[in-house]
């Protein structure tokens, strides 16, 4: 379980194709942590996507993709240098600052547009398929890249967020460009309530 608060944003140092799959290495940034360092099995969500970290850990991370999240994710666009969010799982003691993520991705969507906003912040539009067009409410929570954000107006498969300066800066979204691909997942609160709501 994750919160969509991203901790640090790192450069992918490899993505090696694997049959179908994929092994994925970026650098560690608690490498350093005392006491807390990342074991191997821990999930860690990239770019909103909950993957595991493989042995041995060190000054690397290292995760192996399957095929499946391979076609859920825009994973299979990765090259070396281009940066994607991190966040260890939450513990029962942290405080929650976004909102219930399970870093399970539900599809991807397309930046149809980006505007810089009057305060340093940006202004991002984005087309999203109908699977989690459904879930979208204004002022609710979505997930995108791995980062909580508040949705502004969905209409038609449209949605749109305003993205604070901190956020830039700390996040991909600071790089992202028009036509980029992103991870989405809509706010299980609304998916739960549709699977146990009578048909």
């Amino acid at each position: 379980m994750f919160t969509g608060l991203i901790s640090h944003s790192v450069n992918v140092l490899r993505a090696e194709p694997i049959g179908q799959g994929m092994w994925l290495r970026l650098p560690n940034p608690w490498r350093d942590a005392p006491g807390d360092r990342v074991q191997p099995g821990e999930s860690i969500a990239v770019s909103g996507c909950c993957l595991t970290a493989a042995e041995p850990i060190g000054a690397e991370l290292v995760f192996d993709l399957s095929a499946e999240t391979l076609s859920r994710t825009w994973f299979s666009e990765l090259d070396s240098g281009r940066p994607v969010n991190l966040e260890r799982s939450v513990r029962l003691a942290d405080r929650l600052g976004g909102h219930l993520v399970s870093g399970h991705v539900d599809a991807t969507g397309e930046i149809l547009d980006v505007r810089e906003s009057h305060d340093g912040g940006r202004w991002f539009q984005f087309k999203v398929p109908p699977l989690v067009e459904r879930y979208l409410m204004d002022k609710g929570s979505v997930t995108v890249d791995g980062i909580s954000l508040t949705v502004i107006e969905p209409v038609g498969g449209v949605f749109s967020v305003a993205v604070i300066p901190t956020t830039l800066k700390s996040t991909s979204l600071g790089s992202a460009r028009l036509g980029q691909h992103v991870n989405l997942e809509a706010d299980m609160v609304g998916k739960w309530i549709e699977k146990l709501l009578p048909r």
